[in-house]
């Protein structure tokens, strides 16, 4: 073997370049040709006839299995990119262009092998991947980016990055680096591991973004159509993640109210409609400092285009920050019935029938709950009493009520504590003393600990505007009836008790996605610097997420309620692996094998109606 150069011209700078290729000579007759192993392209390392020499040498050595190689006394550059394009020569022999499926291997081929030869060249994961990509193959999500009229190169670069972001949530630059170097993942789509830069995951995500509208309509619908099912309740939620870094000039970064109490950071926020099943059906990302309220209208309007497609309007479950006057009235404008709970708590309410005895029900983790219908007084303000007419479900939970209690226990000594700090600075030389900086302090107290402020009066005392004393107390507050108490309300008129609080519970199913998309899926913080890339990668979440939701769905339907993390847990003990050795005729035989599943990852893929395996075995002889 030896390297070849080639000259090449920029056309535009008319600058001549040394283009550098692998090649193995061979005779025709009595001509001598030329056959290129592998493309070495631009190598600027390789200046000198020596160095070209030193490296197509070690390359045929390790094609020969010579295992006397002293390589720890050789150039540490060259043998990075000897085993470098070591690997592309074997990945282009050892497996097809196309994706290789699960085949029988036909007869016996019997060897003779010197044991002493034998060298485990190769480990990359490849279960999760694997379990990933038949996945993406039910949903047919390459088939609906073919009919996009997508090229077959960003296809596979779509459905690599898809599975990645599932499997190894990271940067462009970290998952590049997985793809290259830890994941087999490449070769399921018949891509070169090298060929996969960060350039490629950044550009497929973008791709990817600017037709979200008909690749979220798509899986909808084949979610649908693959598990029957008909959108009879949807949920929508809002959340937020921040922002590592300052994003002066992005229109999405924006100051807000952090679900994470990063008040520090800005914020982009993320709304999502999904089905009770947790498939989403529509995405829509806003600013970070976003009211709540003002994005239901949107959604709805976008809604009746993501949903299955029957003579009917879904029941839109929302919680109580969504549940103004004007987000219902608009609802039932729109022909659509609604379920929240109520934004306070009823002061004013009649139970329907007080003769009957309240139904008693368990929440999602066994706590005794006891529910009756009520009605509610005429509401003062006219505009107001168009949804006076909805059906009101009392709910007393015993467990919230020490919930409650203790939080205002917390809260409590929290205040006293800040009081006392401050009385005790009274006395000190350079405390704060001044009438207006005191009573500035106790205010700031007050906003800072405002759920135990209502249960205390303070008093202070002082002469000339020099504060001597303040004197708090608990205020003598009668027995409450209202802990634990809440009440949620909905406009359809044929809900039994136990049927509006199933429904009501589905709203566990979008606060799960969200979850899962946070901390499973990795969509926080954002790191990106424009607002392009940021949309991109919460969409790649997205999708991502709506794999996992497919996988889960189907789990749960065989009674297997893994999380995510346990299924890649359980998965992930699945590997290719790279063997070679020599046989008798000195000749290097490699193959490439993929373990069996273990036990758990079985029952997992048995469950799925999957394949084992991708395949069972590749090998070929070096000459």
């Amino acid at each position: 073997m030896f390297i070849k150069s080639i000259p090449k011209i920029d056309a535009n700078t008319k600058k001549v370049y040394e283009y550098l290729r692998l090649c193995q000579s061979y005779r025709i007759g009595n001509k001598t040709r030329h056959k290129t192993v592998v493309s070495i392209g631009l190598a600027p390392y390789l200046d000198s006839r020596v160095k070209k020499k030193a490296l197509a040498d070690r390359i045929e050595t390790l094609l020969s299995g010579d295992l006397t190689f002293d390589f720890e006394a050789f150039d540490t550059e060259l043998e990075a990119l000897a085993q470098l394009y070591y690997n592309k020569i074997i990945s282009k022999k050892n497996i097809a262009n196309e994706f290789v499926k699960l085949e029988n291997q036909g007869d016996s081929n019997f060897q003779s092998i010197d044991l002493e030869s034998f060298t485990t060249e190769e480990v990359r994961e490849i279960g999760s991947e694997w379990l990933c990509y038949q996945t993406l193959e039910q949903l047919g999500l390459a088939l609906f980016l073919e009919q996009q009229a997508w090229d077959k190169k960003w296809i596979q670069y779509a459905m690599i990055h898809i599975i990645s972001k599932a499997v190894f949530p990271c940067s462009e630059n970290k998952t590049a680096y997985w793809i290259q170097n830890n994941s087999d993942v490449a070769s399921l789509l018949g891509v070169e591991y090298q060929k996969v830069t960060r350039h490629h995951l950044y550009e497929v995500s973008r791709k990817l973004y600017k037709i979200k509208s008909e690749i979220e309509t798509f899986l909808s619908y084949k979610t649908n159509e693959l598990f029957d099912l008909q959108d009879k309740i949807v949920l929508y939620d809002l959340t937020n993640t921040y922002f590592e870094g300052r994003k002066e000039n992005s229109e999405l970064a924006q100051f807000g109210r952090s679900k994470e109490k990063r008040s520090d950071a800005k914020l982009v926020s993320l709304a999502l409609v999904t089905n009770a099943e947790g498939f989403v059906k529509y995405s829509k990302i806003y600013k970070g400092n976003i009211s709540e309220p003002s994005t239901l209208l949107e959604t709805i309007n976008a809604l009746s285009s993501s949903t299955c497609d029957i003579n009917r309007k879904p029941l839109i479950v929302i919680d109580a920050s969504f549940s103004t006057v004007e987000n219902l009235t608009m609802l039932k404008e729109n022909n659509f019935d609604y379920l929240c709970v109520t934004r306070s708590k009823l002061k004013n309410y009649t139970v329907i029938n007080p003769d009957k005895p309240k139904v008693e029900l368990q929440d999602n983790r066994g706590n005794k709950i006891n529910v009756e219908f009520v009605t509610k007084e005429k509401s003062k303000n006219l505009a107001d009493r168009a949804n006076d007419d909805d059906s009101f479900l009392y709910i007393k939970s015993d467990k919230k009520a020490v919930k409650e209690a203790s939080m205002e226990a917390k809260y409590s000594v929290k205040f006293e504590e800040e009081i006392q700090n401050l009385i005790a600075g009274l006395s000190k030389s350079r405390g704060t003393k001044v009438l207006e900086k005191v009573a500035e302090r106790i205010g700031k107290i007050k906003e800072r600990y405002n759920f135990a402020n209502k249960f205390y009066e303070t008093e202070i005392i002082e002469n000339q505007g020099i504060v001597s004393n303040i004197i708090f107390k608990k205020k003598a507050l009668e027995t409450k009836t209202t802990d634990g108490v809440y009440f949620i309300r909905t406009s359809k008129k044929d809900l039994q008790e136990t049927d509006m609080w199933m429904i009501y519970n589905t709203l566990t199913e979008i606060e799960s996605t969200f979850r899962t998309l946070k901390t499973d899926l990795a969509i926080r913080p954002v790191h990106h610097q424009t607002d392009e890339n940021t949309e991109s990668h919460i969409f790649m979440g997205i999708l991502a997420y709506q794999m996992v939701a497919t996988i889960r769905h189907q789990l749960k339907m065989n009674k297997i309620t893994d999380s995510w993390a346990t299924i890649l847990l359980k998965t992930n003990t699945q590997k290719s692996v790279i063997t070679s050795m020599l046989n008798s005729d000195n000749k290097k035989i490699v193959i490439k094998t993929c373990n069996q599943p273990s036990t758990d990852a079985k029952a997992i893929i048995k469950a799925l109606n999957y394949k084992n395996q991708p395949y069972v075995k590749k090998n070929i002889v070096f000459p």
